[in-house]
């Protein structure tokens, strides 16, 4: 079914994807690594092709060469600003480029990393719960808000209630 909400190009969104049921969605250090392979990957007009591109690296560093990094042909979908991932959902920081590049970057991450969740853990069915969540940025006071928001967002998780009771450790939470 697709994405109702119109998106505007050259706006930005904060967007939240949440696991089905409140799910962890980053069981260990590899999914966070995975996850953010995966804002990078799907964030293309084109088709993935990660195994094509796994084999070209090999081939490169098995002539000897260096695999250059500096090369990226991707033909993006959005802007990605900032990120977060908690173990249940995912907040995006984004601005849409190409149209409809939002409602496409978050079928293409939900049913890529989905994929790779469910093969990892032997499972079947939805990862991710209902359709992503996306709030318009209006203003710059709303966007150093949700920046903020976004980048603290991960304290709770060592702090529970940090934002009443202050930071008892900032080294920790550092």
């Amino acid at each position: 079914m697709p994405y109702r909400k119109q998106f505007i190009n050259g706006e930005i969104y904060h967007l939240v994807i949440r696991g089905i049921d409140n799910n962890v969605i980053f069981k260990n250090i590899d999914d966070y690594y995975r996850g953010i392979f995966s804002i990078y990957e799907f964030n293309n007009t084109k088709s993935v092709e990660i195994l094509k591109r796994r084999q070209e690296i090999r081939a490169t560093k098995s002539r000897g060469e260096r695999v250059s990094s500096n090369s990226d042909e991707r033909d993006k979908l959005v802007e990605i600003l900032t990120f977060c991932f908690m173990p249940n959902h995912i907040h995006l920081l984004v601005k849409q480029i190409k149209r409809e590049g939002i409602t496409k970057f978050m079928r293409k991450l939900g049913a890529g990393y989905g994929g790779y969740f469910n093969r990892k853990y032997n499972r079947k069915g939805y990862v991710f719960q209902n359709r992503f969540s996306a709030i318009h940025v209006e203003d710059n006071e709303q966007l150093k808000t949700v920046f903020v928001y976004i980048h603290t967002n991960p304290i709770a998780l060592i702090e529970s209630n940090w934002k009443e009771k202050g930071i008892k450790n900032p080294k920790k939470i550092i």
